[in-house]
């Protein structure tokens, strides 16, 4: 791959997989509903548009029993998945058909039937060095080393999937310095300061919430008014000053609520400009979620093909995505957490959402030493969502395994990462669900211990 040196394992399950779709003219896309998902589904659109194939694009918001049976009903002889298929493997391997899996999750099984690639494979963590939309990249290149272009694509998803956190590593480092030095990203230091017109981005933020600010009107005009800057001004026009002391008001308000030092250099991040598409990474990714939640994902893998039209749609999707989530989020602060020995809950009746806005309150309301989970009961089957903190990681909570236990004390499934997971039970049994995970976690971190 010119520059990229893989590890010859992945390599060679790379290869497989464009081998395996080369020989057939039509492809089945199933991929997951997220920014990673939905950046792995747009990058494979357009690497099999490119390749004269036939294909259709399948968004799922999990890979369960009933995704798997949607799966084996389709008429494709060739599938592909990604960022999705490491619990499935099994279930995968007797369909009888050429499947790639292109996904990053932990395995619970390798298999030298269909063609595997995952960064966990070959001793890459794939909660930080590598995503779905890395994965499906690394694939595009080895179906035309002409696809650098595509790489754009793919940073929506590593930071959809927060993977740039503390800074790109191992896979994502690797494709960085190619699209740097192919002229396609840029990178710049990151702010405490939401991008964009200044009263608004204030009001929309999660990222940083900011409690007497973030979905309030009059709170938003008044921190501009303490830092002297004008209502209509946006992060582009501030002078340094201007800039630091606004910056200075969002740190004082943080600090206030709680928020540790740790999460400002988070939020403070490198941003990655995709020089193609006049935007940073983030947006892209936003877009995508926005689309995502919103039963719109085609709307964005058209916007990944080319579509102007789509991009309009899915920026105005986006708009009415932050302020649900806004919304949602300030109602969550007002009534608080429910707090258990070792995690924290909420119930969520936002469909889709749960996990963004478990994600916020994990960072900026609740207890830092406590994974946060929420859970939809709304419907037969509860979706649950959980989320850590990075000191949480190091005292020995794995929220894969323990959403994975729980899930499967109740008959449900569940996986992820250590620090951001999913699981799915009847609703029925989330107090038993809830008891067993905050005894999971509560064993991880003694034993650590």
């Amino acid at each position: 791959m010119d520059d990229i040196v893989l590890p010859p394992k992945l390599l060679k399950r790379l290869s497989s997989a464009a081998d395996a779709v080369r020989r057939h003219e039509h492809v089945h896309v199933f991929s997951h509903y997220d920014a990673d998902g939905i950046s792995a589904a747009g990058i494979l659109a357009k690497t099999l548009l490119r390749a004269g194939k036939e294909f259709e694009i399948t968004l799922l918001t999990t890979l369960d029993d009933s995704a798997m049976e949607r799966i084996r009903e389709c008429d494709a002889k060739c599938l592909i998945l990604s960022d999705l298929g490491a619990s499935y493997i099994p279930e995968l391997e007797a369909l009888g058909k050429e499947v790639a899996v292109l996904d990053h999750h932990v395995p619970s099984a390798d298999s030298e039937i269909i063609s595997y690639a995952n960064p966990h494979l070959v001793g890459i963590d794939g909660m930080t060095g590598g995503c779905g939309a890395t994965m499906a990249f690394l694939f595009s290149l080895q179906m035309n080393k002409k696809n650098w272009d595509l790489v754009q694509i793919a940073f929506a998803g590593i930071t959809g999937d927060r993977q740039h956190i503390n800074g790109v590593s191992d896979l994502n480092e690797l494709i960085l310095e190619g699209a740097v030095k192919r002229g396609l990203i840029r990178t710049s230091s990151g702010s405490l300061i939401p991008p964009g017109p200044l009263s608004r981005s204030l009001y929309l933020s999660t990222d940083p919430y900011i409690r007497g600010v973030s979905g309030d009107t009059e709170g938003s005009q008044r921190m501009l008014a303490d830092a002297g800057v004008p209502n209509d001004a946006s992060s582009s026009d501030l002078s340094a000053e201007a800039g630091r002391k606004l910056s200075s008001l969002i740190a004082v308000r943080l600090a206030m609520q709680g928020v540790g030092v740790q999460t400002m250099q988070e939020i403070s991040r490198t941003r990655y400009h995709l020089t193609g598409w006049n935007m940073d990474a983030e947006t892209m990714a936003d877009l995508f979620n926005a689309c995502g939640r919103l039963g719109m994902g085609g709307i964005s893998v058209g916007m990944c093909l080319g579509s102007e039209d789509c991009l309009q749609k899915a920026v105005s999707a986006n708009d009415d995505y932050k302020k649900k989530i806004v919304f949602a989020v300030t109602s969550l602060d007002s009534r608080g957490l429910i707090q258990r020995e070792n995690i924290q809950y909420f119930s969520s009746t936002e469909s889709g959402f749960t996990g963004i806005i478990c994600g916020a309150a994990m960072q900026f309301i609740g207890d830092p030493g406590k994974p946060t989970v929420g859970i939809n009961c709304s419907e037969e089957v509860a979706k649950a969502s959980a989320r850590g903190m990075w000191a949480q990681l190091d005292r020995g909570v794995d929220l894969s395994v323990a959403m994975r236990g729980a899930a499967e004390s109740v008959g449900g499934n569940g996986g992820g990462h250590r620090i951001a997971s999913g699981a799915s039970f009847r609703s029925e049994k989330k107090d038993l669900f809830l008891d067993s995970l905050d005894q999971i976690i509560g064993d991880q971190v003694r034993t650590a211990t």
